[in-house]
């Protein structure tokens, strides 16, 4: 049997396609408040918490404007933008069957709880994952993904050497660093590490179908 008894994924752009949801949920936010991005509006932006993106998109700290263009964000993707989202092609099988060989699956994601709920929910996948775990799960909000990884697994009892952490970034790799676990990237989304940005010790994954047999079977 796989030693891979505890799988923890990223979300967004790993498990699924949020980026054209989330990218027009940005511009109706700086469109609302008649502001001008500071830079461009496209999928590199995708990925790091809403007000670390802002703060970027922006090209301020200003708490009134980031506020301001939050708000309109969260009304934006929190009613129907979230809906927008798509699973990349075979995720939902690997869900199944990981769950289905009697995996424990968790989340662990910068994207914000309310809309990751959402989302699970209409793609018909919350039963597969024992917990989801965001930055803002917690007050004061959790400083980092390798916190809030040690902080599922320490909640939860989940010993490391049976575990991995799967996505897309090259912080995701350092947050599983962190916590001396092994890291599988997901090659296949937006936030793809390309050759120069992987460490030696972390392995790549072309497909969803190609992930499921090595968390099956090394």
């Amino acid at each position: 049997m796989s030693r891979f008894q505890y799988v923890l994924f990223d979300l967004d752009g790993t498990l699924i396609d949020s980026a054209p949801a989330i990218l027009a949920s940005y511009r109706q936010a700086f469109a609302a408040t008649g502001r001008a991005p500071a830079v461009t509006i496209d999928e590199s932006i995708v990925g790091p918490p809403l007000i670390e993106t802002l703060h970027i998109l922006a090209g301020t700290k200003d708490p009134q404007v980031i506020d301001e263009l939050a708000g309109h964000f969260k009304a934006s993707y929190d009613t129907t933008g979230y809906r927008e989202t798509a699973a990349y092609e075979g995720v939902a099988e690997m869900l199944r069957r990981l769950a289905g060989s009697g995996r424990t699956l968790a989340i662990a994601t910068n994207k914000r709880l309310h809309p990751t709920r959402l989302i699970l929910d209409h793609l018909g996948w919350s039963g597969y994952f024992k917990t989801v775990y965001a930055l803002d799960l917690f007050e004061p909000r959790l400083p980092s993904k390798a916190a809030m990884i040690a902080r599922l697994m320490a909640d939860h009892d989940i010993p490391e050497h049976v575990s991995v952490y799967v996505g897309d970034r090259s912080e995701d790799g350092e947050s599983a660093d962190a916590n001396r676990l092994p890291f599988f990237a997901a090659t296949w989304g937006y936030g793809s590490l390309v050759p120069e940005e992987m460490a030696t010790h972390w392995r790549a994954f072309a497909s969803p179908a190609a992930l499921t047999e090595a968390l099956l079977n090394d």
